[in-house]
């Protein structure tokens, strides 16, 4: 394959990039690489720097160049730096989450699929089960609504509700309306 950018020598380097959602790769050679700013031009890689990888927000060496030169954000208790945590992929202390939270949320973002919130997973033959109990828990809540605003009516028909659902077998959980 050759290079996409002179079209003379063979494509050494892939890179591929993820803008809005949109696959994007590019295939160059070592020497239009170092020349669009993408590697330096003696640099070696290695395993730890394609891991580290991940955790680098930029996609340029010229954009890590331009980052370091900014102000670097440390946190107060550790002293670690961003660019510490990217360089091992370890924080040094439970507040550098804190400190480092609005660098952390696309990264996140990026290596979990857009998603930033941790909502567990649940064993398959627990499902039906945990998935009666959270109906009851929501039933309860507008239940006890219903009371403090004395719609004792409808509290007893979600009460007679929440009795049904009690009495079913987990396996067969059918919404009661």
């Amino acid at each position: 394959m050759e290079c996409e950018i002179c079209h003379q020598r063979p494509a050494s380097l892939h890179v591929t990039n993820y803008v809005e959602g949109n696959k994007e790769q590019l295939h160059i050679c070592h020497q239009c690489a170092v020349d669009e700013g993408y590697v330096e031009a003696e640099q070696a890689y290695q395993i730890h720097d394609l891991l580290s990888g991940l955790f680098n927000v930029s996609h340029s060496v010229k954009q890590q160049r331009q980052e370091r030169n900014k102000e670097a954000v440390a946190c107060p208790t550790c002293r670690m730096t961003y660019q510490d945590f990217a360089k091992t992929g370890k924080f040094g202390c439970s507040d550098c989450y804190q400190a480092f939270d609005a660098q952390l949320d696309p990264l996140l973002r990026r290596v979990h699929s857009g998603n930033t919130v941790h909502v567990g997973k649940v064993p398959h033959r627990q499902h039906e089960h945990l998935k009666q109990k959270q109906l009851i828990q929501a039933y309860r809540a507008q239940l006890n609504q219903l009371i403090e605003e004395e719609r004792f009516e409808e509290a007893a028909t979600l009460r007679d509700k929440i009795r049904a659902i009690k009495d079913r077998p987990p396996g067969d959980m059918k919404e009661a309306d």
